[in-house]
């Protein structure tokens, strides 16, 4: 069964970075699309950013230009650079399938607080 272990995630204060990653124990150069998703206290989880095979991206209009994933499918892991973080962005962030198709995992949490 294919595993998904993220990474990354702290307290950090607002308008600070955070490099998120996502090692999945099976090869992620079949899956088109892969995405992050964050879930806030209280709140469904939402797909927050994108990126396909080709390295075509997408995000919610909340992060665009403030983040940006990546993946790396020789070393089957999924990047999220997260830059002038906001209060708003304190979740635990999960990496998946898009759409998510894998097992979820145990996600790692950000928390942004002065």
């Amino acid at each position: 069964q294919v595993q998904v272990v993220e990474s990354g995630g702290g307290l950090v204060q607002p308008g600070g970075s955070l490099r998120l990653s996502c090692v999945v124990s099976g090869s992620i150069f079949g899956f088109n699309a892969m995405g992050w998703y964050r879930q806030a206290p209280g709140k469904e989880r939402e797909l927050v950013a994108t990126v396909t095979r080709s390295g075509v991206t997408v995000y919610v209009d909340s992060v665009e230009g403030r983040f940006t994933i990546s993946r790396d499918n020789a070393k089957n892991t999924v990047y999220l650079q997260m830059n002038a973080l906001q209060f708003g962005d304190t979740a635990v962030y999960y990496c998946n399938t898009r759409p998510s198709s894998l097992k979820w995992g145990q996600g790692t949490q950000v928390t942004v607080s002065s």
